[in-house]
């Protein structure tokens, strides 16, 4: 954890500004297509085959408001695995707090939408899980060597 010095500006209000406005877009675009636009991801190490993208809805934790994030999953038979990684900034992901105070939420698959309950994958889930995540998206490793937190691992089911 923590080894590499993460990239110049990656926890700057610009790069920050620029996800947010990005995801908006993603999951406007996800929704009205059901997922033929915004389904995949093609930056970085998912460059240019892309790597599935699902929709997850939390309640915030603060509002109360439903809050949706575009994020990269695994499908392990019924269950749904996401990663915490926020890019291996310092600060878990909004829709992870979120989860932790409130673990229903909606993932959407394409134009499949199912109620789940989230929860934190265990450690020895985590240690199952992570090389099948980073088989996926090999990003994921970078992300862990730039922050000191240990990115979770959610599992939804």
């Amino acid at each position: 954890m923590g080894t590499e010095a993460a990239p110049k500006g990656l926890d700057s209000k610009a790069t920050i500004s620029i996800i947010k406005w990005m995801s908006r877009f993603n999951v406007a675009a996800y929704r009205a297509t059901g997922g033929r636009i915004g389904g995949k991801w093609r930056v970085g190490s998912a460059f240019p085959w892309g790597i599935p993208v699902c929709l997850v809805t939390t309640i915030g934790r603060k509002t109360g408001q439903p809050r949706t994030a575009p994020l990269l999953f695994l499908e392990d038979g019924d269950k749904v695995v996401l990663v915490a990684s926020q890019g291996g900034l310092p600060k878990h992901p909004l829709w992870f707090r979120n989860i932790q105070a409130n673990p229903e939420t909606t993932v959407q698959i394409k134009s499949r939408i199912r109620t789940m309950r989230a929860r934190v994958a265990s450690d020895e889930e985590r240690a199952a899980y992570w090389p099948r995540l980073t088989a996926m998206y090999p990003d994921f490793d970078n992300y862990q060597s730039w922050t000191d937190r240990v990115i979770p691992v959610v599992v939804c089911e």
